[in-house]
Parts: C-alpha cells; structure tokens; sequence
C-alpha cells in the first residue's frame, strides 16, 4: 500500500492546511511538504480538547476502551502503508517498525483491558460514623478523576511507540484526558497517517471531535505555545535533555505551573562483576556490543557505558567488544542533525584527556559508524562530560580497581532509566553492596541483561531520578502511566447518583 501525505494538520476533527510549509528529510524515498502549526492553530486545538473534556473526561470505562481498541484496530488496517512512509523518513528496518506497529497496537489494547478493570481509579470508601465521638465522621469517598487536555511531543526515535499514537497519548486517553500531539518533524509523514488512523477511530466510536488533535511543526513555536496554553493541565514528553528541560521550565514558569512528564535519557550503566567476567568475558562482550549497536543506538535505553574491574579477563570483554563493534557494518541513523551531533560526541570523546580510544572512523553523513572508549574510573569522575549521553553506537568501558571504587562510582552517578548488574552466584555479596545504591539511581534495575527492549506491562518502571526524567515517581510505559494524568478527589457526604463512579 502507498500512502502519499497531504501534510495537513487535525484540528477538533477537521483537516487544516496552512501557508508556510516545510520538507521532510527522509533516508530514502521522495520527501514532502508539509504545514507548519501556529499558536492560532494551538489555540483552536486547546479550546476543543477542553470542550470535549467536558462529555469525555466522564465518559465510561467501557466507552473510553472501545475508543482505544478502535485506534488500534484503525492502525493495523493501515499496517503496510505505515511501514512504507516509516521506514523512508526514518532509514529504520521494516522489520522494525512492524515490530513497533505491534507494540503500539498492543499497548492501547492493553489499557484498553486495564481501565475497565478499573483498579487503576484507587478507589477508597470511609463510610459514615455519625455516632463516633467526641465528633461523628462524615462519609468519604476517594477516587482517581482525569486531569484536563493533555499536550504530547512525538519523539525521534520512536515513530510510532513514544509519537502520534504512542504511550503518552494512550495512557492520557485511558486517563480520559483529550490530547493535543505536536509532531515530529523527523516523521511527519508517519505520524500523519497515524493521526488519519485516530480520526478514523473517534469518528467510528462517536467521541466529541477535540478529542485529538495533531499538529505539525519543524521549529519550536507550536511546543512553547503548547506547554503555555492555559487548558493544557499537563504534558508528556520524551526526548533530549536539552529541549525537555527548556519545556520543563516553561511549565514551571506559568502563572498556574503544570507537570511536566519528560523522558529524557540517559547512558544507562552496565556494572560488570568479576565472576561474570571471570566466566563469560567474551560473550558478555559481544552481548554488550550487539545492544550498542541495535537500532543504531537510537534508544534511550541505550547500555552505553560498561564498569568493570582491572583484569586480564576484563581485556577479553573489551576485546570482544572492540572486535564485534569494529565488523560491524554502517547503519542509518534517524535524522541528518542525530548523525551531526553523533559525530560531534565521537570527536569531543576523542579529544578527551584521559579516554583511550578503541574503536572509531569518521562517520559519513547519516551514516553511523560504532565507537568504544576506555577510561579509569578517577578520569571519569574528574570530567562531567562523559557522563553524557551521547545518542547512538558509542560505548565507553570505564576500569575501576576494586568492589570500593565501583560502589564510590555508582554513588557518583545522575539519575538513570536503568542500571544493569552482570554477576553470577560468585558475586551475590558484592551485588549486594550495589543495589542499595543502583536502586535509588534508576527506574529499573536488571540483572543479567540488557536495558534495550522495554516491556509493556502492569510492572514497567520507564523513569527514573533527573535528568533520566522529570518526575521521578512516574512512568511512560506500562499500566501505571495512566495515573500521570489523574489526580485524586475526595467526595464527602455526596449522593451515589452524583458520582463519577459507583463505589
């Protein structure tokens, strides 16, 4: 199937053109035009989110359900031409995005499954004592109620699992809070069929038009008005540091401040212990490296530095890492500005005082070529830089002396999305000096794994301490996202029929 973009944006169920347009830069393939957003156009978008909010925000369980399940239904009947414009704006593998069409599909059936259950509304019941003394207790009733319109940033790397359908939207349409997405101008075209994919949905299911809105932009002037809008109660973003943080302090700078839910990264740290090394150096190593170089590092759960103590077993890990990085074949990564500023991270690495470089070649336009570099574990922490992310195949190995230093470098760290420990039995008591210390740095702690891949399900933790993220006690994957965008009410003494739900 071909699907040729229009390039318009949806705003309160209409398709909208504008003047001033942009091109999209696609890996391969013809590019298009499309419609650059405006703060009218926000605006428009806003007052129909909050209108909708009004019949929306107390629509039923099952009503809200049938709404996701028909979006995912809408999208899977335009697989083929999703993975057409996917794979040549982004360069990803088809394989790839049919995969993240799966995900996306079952991520809205899942919360589909999980709202009508609806333990999800924490609810709480104190029933009346009027005879209690010295005074009576009134009947309370305590539940979880949707927040308002919610403003959603699509993310770079994710073209369809963190974008137009992806979890932000989902959970915040599960919460029952009508949704404004701005774009990624990466991806316009994909999320554009996306967006027809939702429009189809709310108007199969009858949802009020504001519902969702999509609007398209390849500068900032949509997101900054987006974040200020005064009927945007919260946002849910996932990128770079840089552009959240900047988002995140507009939020906090509003005469009402609102949560700002931002994803933002980080190097996701691989604390290699001394019987997993002893064991299974080798394959350790290329384990690292096949998960450095998957999706071209293009994850924010990207393993990109690995901890390991001094050893002749430890050079066996590093090389069988800078072996399978070196064979390693160029890969295409998502945009000309990720592969610049790649490239950037790879020089201002070698040009490090202190980091041995292992593995580099100059990268070649939007081609990515891996890079490995080593470092003690005193020259790291005397320079801040190289804790940074660097987004893409890069690797840094990081050689402490002894169980002392590696703990004294875990304390060292920023927040983390994830923490990973490789140990085996051997290593139980060293592992657990660590985990007291891991455990207050990331969302998720793992063992004997690696952080890329992350499951949808009741359990996931995608979050963690700053900068991994913004609020440290939420999640953007899994079940428990629904509850960034509802806040608690407490109903005393009120009539059952009164009630957004019955207890």
């Amino acid at each position: 199937m071909t699907f040729t973009p229009h390039g318009k944006h949806l705003v309160a169920g209409e398709w909208v053109a504008t003047d001033v347009t942009f091109s999209s830069e696609p890996a391969h393939g013809s590019s298009h035009r499309f419609c650059v957003g405006s703060p009218d156009l926000v605006a428009r978008a806003c007052a129909a989110a909050e209108t909708a909010f009004e019949s929306y925000g107390y629509s039923s369980r099952e009503t809200r359900a049938e709404f996701l399940n028909a979006i995912a239904d809408e999208i899977e009947s335009r697989g083929g031409a999703i993975t057409q414009i996917g794979t040549q704006e982004t360069g990803l593998p088809e394989a790839r995005l049919e995969g993240e069409r799966g995900r996306t599909c079952g991520q809205l059936r899942l919360f589909a499954e999980h709202i009508v259950k609806g333990d999800y509304l924490d609810l709480r019941h104190d029933t009346a004592l009027p005879d209690r003394t010295p005074l009576p207790r009134p009947d309370l009733k305590m539940i979880q109620r949707p927040i308002g319109p919610v403003a959603v940033f699509g993310a770079s790397n994710f073209p369809l699992a963190f974008s137009t359908a992806g979890g932000d939207t989902a959970s915040a349409l599960a919460a029952g809070c009508p949704v404004v997405v701005k774009g990624h101008a990466a991806h316009p075209g994909t999320g554009e069929i996306v967006a027809e994919a939702i429009h189809a949905a709310f108007q199969k299911t009858g949802m009020p038009a504001g519902t969702f809105s999509f609007i398209q932009d390849n500068g900032y002037e949509v997101g900054s008005a987006l974040v200020q809008h005064p009927l945007i109660r919260a946002v849910g973003f996932t990128g770079s540091l840089r552009g959240g943080r900047a988002l995140f302090d507009r939020c906090a700078a509003r005469t009402d401040p609102i949560p700002f839910f931002g994803e933002l990264g980080s190097i996701n740290p691989v604390f290699c212990l001394p019987g997993a090394i002893e064991n299974r150096a080798q394959t350790l190593g290329r384990a690292w490296a096949a998960s450095l170089l998957m999706g071209a590092g293009q994850f924010c759960t990207n393993p990109g530095v690995a901890i390991v103590m001094k050893g002749q077993q430890t050079d066996k890990f590093i090389d069988a890492t800078a072996s399978a990085l070196r064979n390693a074949e160029p890969q295409t990564m998502l945009t000309n500005g990720i592969a610049e500023a790649f490239a950037g991270g790879v020089a201002e690495f070698a040009a490090t005082s202190g980091v041995q470089q292992l593995v580099a070649e100059t990268c070649v336009g939007r081609q990515a070529i891996a890079a490995l570099y080593k470092v003690s574990g005193a020259e790291w922490r005397a320079n801040e830089a190289l804790s940074e992310e660097v987004f893409g195949p890069l690797g840094l190995v990081i050689e402490v002396e002894d169980i002392e230093e590696m703990v004294a470098l875990a304390k060292s760290l920023d927040g983390q999305l994830t923490c990973t420990v490789q140990m085996e039995d051997a290593d139980m008591e060293h592992a657990a000096r660590l985990l007291p210390v891991l455990e207050r740095k990331a969302g998720r702690v793992l063992v004997n794994g690696f952080p890329t891949g992350v499951e949808v399900a009741d359990s996931m933790v995608h979050g963690g301490p700053y900068p991994a993220s913004t609020n440290f006690g939420a999640t953007s994957v899994g079940t428990l996202s629904i509850r960034r965008f509802l806040r608690p009410v407490c109903y005393q003494n009120m009539p059952d029929a009164l009630l957004p739900e019955r207890f």
